[in-house]
């Protein structure tokens, strides 16, 4: 398993396997990185793999990226680029046949909830997104949540700040598994979060696991693995 691993320049220590290995690419954390450190690292992992998805890309980084790989590679942004994915054309990720919901309780979720969403689509899951359907006008869930479970997804992320009430909500009406994504968005007494994340952790709405605060990547890959091995059960067996 060796041959997967290569030290860059020193800062730097390449997972080149991890997808192949644990069924979840390889994701940069571009924040606290220098634009130079992450172009160096995308560059080597579109050498090996074709592909490199990077996280909370700061502005300069995006120029750098930008310059650095221009039309070269096939760009899909993420919330303005917060979160990005590039490939070399030819270097398709193949559908499983796992589908993803995903919901935000307000329009401030919506960076997590993009992390979660670009994760799950290099895993090859199909993403079904509704945002801004909160427990403030809950008659905005209804018909978004209908038609997820009428696809059908086999897991829901659902990401809240505030109150964090959401997924509680939808563990409640739902026979799918529910991930509750909280997100820093809050103020005052439980601000940055911390209300959301207890009140997650608090549900009396069995069905509802918790990530951490704004872990769209966590969500992300803990979704498309159990909807990998949903998609992957429905299909049809090759005969011996």
């Amino acid at each position: 398993m060796s041959h997967w691993l290569e030290q860059l320049e020193h800062f730097a220590n390449l997972d080149l396997g991890r997808a192949a290995r644990a069924g979840i690419p390889e994701v940069v954390l571009a924040e606290r990185k220098t634009p130079e450190q992450t172009v160096a690292i995308a560059g080597r992992l579109l050498d090996e793999l074709g592909r490199v998805l990077l996280s909370r890309v700061p502005p300069e980084t995006l120029a750098a990226l930008e310059a650095a790989f221009g039309t070269a590679v096939i760009w899909q942004r993420y919330a303005g680029g917060y979160m990005l994915a590039l490939h070399r054309p030819g270097a398709d990720v193949p559908p499983n046949g796992g589908q993803v919901g995903i919901l935000t309780a307000g329009t401030s979720d919506i960076p997590a909830a993009e992390e979660a969403a670009a994760l799950c689509r290099e895993m090859g899951c199909g993403v079904h997104c509704a945002y801004d359907v909160g427990v403030a006008g809950l008659h905005r869930l209804f018909e978004p949540l209908r038609a997820m479970l009428a696809a059908p997804v086999d897991a829901l992320i659902v990401a809240a700040g505030m109150d964090g009430a959401l997924p509680s909500v939808v563990a409640g009406l739902v026979d799918v598994p529910v991930i509750g994504l909280p997100t820093s968005v809050g103020y005052g007494l439980g601000g940055g979060g911390v209300g959301a994340l207890t009140s997650m952790l608090q549900t009396c709405a069995p069905g509802l696991a918790v990530v951490n605060i704004d872990n769209g990547i966590g969500a992300g890959a803990m979704a498309g693995l159990i909807a990998r091995r949903a998609g992957e059960s429905r299909k049809p067996k090759a005969e011996s």
